[in-house]
Order: structure tokens, then C-alpha cells, then sequence
């Protein structure tokens, strides 16, 4: 049972978790003529939101002053369907940034406006899962409000997952896209393939460049011990792996001459390991 710490709107107040934790309870009337210290009914409590950090809380709260409940309702089924389809955690930050981007979206489409997303191909491909979780968005979004968002949408919202996914800004998923973009392109020329979108070995090439790209637009650097990792790549490059070595090096240039980081021998040595088995089948 909680207790109202302040109303925010009939459907939603505030709170305090058991760790004194503000948190914010939505239910249909919960806020009508209610006040602090009243007692909020378990009955009538629909979703808590327990955000990460207090100015999460203050951006969620601006939402749902102005925004419509059933716009931030039909949000929230999404994405805690999406969580249970993808299997993964997501920053709580989500509930702001997914929330305000769809609600946005549907103001807009009431007057007309849709925007185009250039990045379209590269997230439908890239981000496969979250693509496909994006149009489940749209399609729920449909279903629930009777508007129909585009396929450019679905892609928006697929990044906005990738972002939770990775914690990062929604311009350092966007970057990491394009990072991951150029990264595919060296590695196609430096092999002269087609690189096979539907394989494993992709999937999981892929899933180490966004957590790559994610380490870069953070600061952080995967480096426990450069001479070891010296000694590993150099017996590697002296067994066959001389090809990776090569992609691998012009992966660093690339990195270094557009995002600013230069890449440990540590990040060169497990590139060359995911490239070796990424065309293994095409030797």
C-alpha cells in the first residue's frame, strides 16, 4: 500500500518506495479529490514507474501533465511487451524518451506531418529485432489508438530500443549506426563478399559493434593487457589470420579518423576472431 506523497493528475500521483524512492503510480481517478498523505487503493493502481534518477522523474511527470492517458497507457504496454519479446533490460529512461517521440508523432499525424527516416535501411537491417519490435509498435499503436504511423516510424522506434538497450543518447545510436555501417563496407571491400545478412556469425558481428560503438561514445576502453593481447594477435597473423589482421587494422584507421578512438590491441585481436569466423565459409 502506498501513501500519496503529491497529485500530479487524476490518473497519476506520486509516491515513495520502500527505499524512500520517489516513485509514479498511474490509475484511473487515483488523483480525484485525493491529497497528501491519502492512502492509495492496490485495487486502483494500474503501473508504477520507478525511474533511475530524479530528473527522469521530473521529465516523466511533464509527460503525463500534458499528454493524453491513453497515448501514455498504450506507450507503456509497448514497452514492457517489447522487454518480454526482446528478453532484455531497458533504461527505465525509456518511458520518457519512447513516450514523448510517439506521442510527438501522433500530434504530428493529426496535422499531416510525417518525417522521413533516412536511416531506414541501415536500422531495418542492422537492428533487426528492434525493427521488428518497432512495427509491433506501430501496429499496437493502430490497434489501441486508430492511428496509423509509417514504416519510418517503426524505424525511430527501433532506435529509441537500441538506445535503452545500450544506454546511450539517442545522436550516439544514430552515430554508432553509421559506425557500424562503414565498418560492414571495409570489411565487404577487404574481402570482396557479400556479406550473408541472414547468418548467425552476422548477428553476432553485429552485436559486438553496437557494444563496440557503445564503449567508444562512452569513454570507455577494453584494455586489460595490451602485451598479451600484443603476442596473441602476432601468433594469430603468423597462423592464417593475416587477412583479418589487415581488416581489422583498417577498422582502427577507420575509427580513429572518424569517431576518435583508437582501438586496443585487445578490440583488434577479438574484431579479428568475429571476422574469421564471419567469412570463414567464404574461403
Amino acid at each position: 500500500m502506498y501513501r500519496i506523497a503529491r497529485v500530479i493528475s487524476n490518473n497519476f500521483v506520486i509516491s515513495k518506495d520502500e527505499d524512500n524512492q520517489e516513485i509514479i503510480i498511474r490509475g484511473l481517478g487515483i488523483g480525484f479529490h485525493k491529497s497528501k498523505g491519502d492512502l492509495i487503493p492496490e485495487e486502483k493502481t494500474e503501473k508504477i514507474y520507478r525511474m533511475d534518477t530524479p530528473k527522469q522523474v521530473d521529465h516523466l511527470i511533464e509527460l503525463v501533465k500534458s499528454m493524453p492517458m491513453d497515448y501514455i497507457s498504450v506507450c507503456t504496454e509497448i514497452i514492457e511487451n517489447v522487454q518480454l519479446h526482446l528478453g532484455k533490460k531497458l533504461s527505465q529512461n525509456i518511458y520518457v524518451t519512447l513516450t514523448d517521440h510517439v506521442c510527438f508523432a501522433l500530434e504530428r499525424k493529426k496535422e499531416g506531418l510525417e518525417y522521413k527516416n533516412e536511416m531506414l535501411w541501415e536500422i531495418r537491417n542492422f537492428y533487426h529485432a528492434e525493427f521488428v519490435e518497432g512495427k509491433y509498435a506501430v501496429a499496437t499503436i493502430k490497434e489501441k489508438l486508430g492511428v496509423e504511423l509509417s514504416e519510418d516510424e517503426a524505424a525511430f522506434i527501433a532506435l529509441h530500443l537500441v538506445n535503452a538497450e545500450l544506454e546511450t543518447g539517442i545522436s550516439d545510436a544514430l552515430s554508432i549506426t553509421k559506425m557500424i555501417e562503414g565498418i560492414l563496407k571495409i570489411v565487404e571491400n577487404n574481402y570482396g563478399i557479400t556479406l550473408n545478412q541472414d547468418s548467425l556469425d552476422y548477428g553476432r558481428f553485429i552485436t559486438h559493434l553496437k557494444f563496440l560503438g557503445q564503449r567508444i561514445f562512452k569513454g570507455q576502453t577494453m584494455s586489460k593487457d595490451e602485451s598479451d593481447f600484443s603476442l596473441m594477435i602476432h601468433k594469430f597473423t603468423q597462423d592464417k589470420y593475416q587477412k583479418e589482421f589487415l581488416c581489422a587494422k583498417r577498422i582502427q584507421s577507420y575509427i580513429k579518423s572518424n569517431f576518435g578512438h583508437m582501438l586496443s590491441n585487445e578490440e583488434i585481436f577479438f574484431l579479428m576472431v568475429h571476422l574469421r569466423k564471419l567469412v570463414n565459409d567464404k574461403d
